[in-house]
């Protein structure tokens, strides 16, 4: 079986939280996860900025890097950067069967996230990179990626999401995230909820991490201009003066806090030395697609925003209020398994119109239906129409207005990328 058609029959399988089957592959490839120090950052929103930002800041300074994230947008490629740059279809594909190889002999075959988490850290491994950036995909304690011990972890904001696998409070959820947390390690939490840092600081205190807050001892002042941050930020480090977000949103600033304390923290340790002209590099030239990222379609301009939970699409509102300050024609798409009435009435709250489309997925909710979901929440006035053509549904949005905010789904992300003709990001 080829390469890709191994890893695609793996979807069968579904989610399967624990860390049995992934030590146990990555045992048959001889541990490819000792190869080089991990960095992983776990959380419900912010993690793929913040795990961008890392890895920009860590390669500006000099080191070979792999950054491994989830899910990717367009190619599959996109999930395993090294050195900034997404990994070559063919060394892919030669990870791929290695693992194809090492998992043969098993009972039961590993699931499509374990399969690529394996392939992430045989290419990491192969790269000879000096430090890797790893996303948590979905919780933390029983996560594939949970099965490295991090010299470093970070903790992104925590939301509710995913609850019927991780838990149905939010202190549930905080603790299957903290649990990434490893005897030893440097952490740095973000901005958080008093119950989920209280859950933090229990973890660190439980195993001897040694713990940051990323916003204690720290002034920033943070304002917008043209729907970027200025940031002015003084750490017990240093002062970093007029730093300007690559990223947009004025959330994008707590990310790129946590990010800089964790950086300044490694540099501290010996462990990573990062000087400050690359922790300015990290914030403000990081790329980091599908994140209210500027698109034209057929000549349309677009915002195109992956926001599929509440926190994503409350950000995304603040956004659009902030930035463009009227309401908005909208092309929303959703999974089944996300909160669709809580990201629908953030996301209906600043449209003029909403047009529901799909993203192609099995797991996605029929336009019709989301339509009598956003019915249910849009203020009176805002038409709700249905389109299950990505493309069309953003002509059709757009005969009310520009830009057209896309937003709902990271698949209806990648699908509408690739309409704008936009590749994999480059660094």
């Amino acid at each position: 079986m080829q390469p890709r058609a191994f890893l695609a029959s793996l979807e069968q399988f579904g989610v399967k939280l624990g860390l049995e089957q992934i030590r146990r592959l990555l045992a048959a490839l001889d541990h490819p996860e000792r190869a080089c120090p991990a960095i992983t950052v776990a959380g419900t929103n912010g993690k793929g900025s913040v795990t961008a930002m890392l890895e920009r800041g860590l390669r500006a300074a000099g080191f070979r890097t792999g950054r491994y994230t989830s899910p990717h947008l367009i190619h599959l490629e996109e999930r395993f950067a090294l050195d900034g740059r997404p990994v070559l279809p063919a060394a892919l594909d030669a990870a791929l069967a290695r693992v194809a190889a090492a998992a043969a002999p098993f009972e039961h075959l590993p699931t499509y996230f374990e399969a690529t988490t394996a392939a992430a850290l045989l290419l990491f491994a192969g790269h000879r990179a000096d430090v890797s950036v790893l996303e948590v995909g979905l919780g933390g304690r029983l996560d594939a990626t949970n099965a490295v011990d991090a010299v470093a972890v970070v903790v992104t904001a925590i939301d509710l999401d995913h609850q019927q696998l991780l838990g149905p409070t939010i202190d549930a959820i905080a603790r299957e995230k903290a649990a990434v947390i490893k005897p030893g390690s440097l952490v740095v939490a973000a901005d958080n909820r008093p119950d989920v840092l209280d859950v933090i600081r229990g973890r660190c205190r439980q195993v001897g991490a040694e713990l940051v807050m990323a916003t204690a001892d720290v002034s920033a002042q943070v304002d917008m201009a043209d729907g970027r941050v200025r940031l002015q930020l003084s750490t017990p480090v240093r002062h970093y003066a007029d730093l300007t977000l690559a990223l947009r949103g004025r959330h994008q600033a707590a990310n790129a806090i946590a990010a800089i304390r964790m950086l300044e923290l490694l540099d501290a340790h010996g462990i990573f030395p990062v000087p400050e002209a690359a922790i300015r590099t990290a914030v403000e030239d990081v790329v980091w697609p599908g994140r209210l990222e500027p698109l034209t379609i057929g000549g349309t301009p677009v915002l195109l925003d992956g926001a599929h939970n509440e926190a994503g699409a409350a950000a995304l509102a603040a956004y659009v209020r902030e930035a463009i300050g009227r309401p908005v024609p909208l092309v929303f798409g959703v999974l089944r398994d996300k909160d669709v009435d809580a990201v629908a009435d953030r996301l209906a709250s600043i449209a003029s119109c909403v047009v529901c489309t799909a993203p192609d997925s099995p797991r996605a909710v029929a336009p019709d239906d989301l339509a009598a979901v956003v019915s249910r929440v849009a203020s009176p006035g805002v038409a709700v129409d249905v389109d299950p053509s990505p493309a069309a549904a953003i002509a059709r949005a757009a005969g009310h207005g520009t830009p057209v905010v896309v937003a709902g789904s990271l698949f209806l992300a990648g699908e509408v990328r690739a309409l704008a003709g936009r590749d994999v990001a480059q660094p």
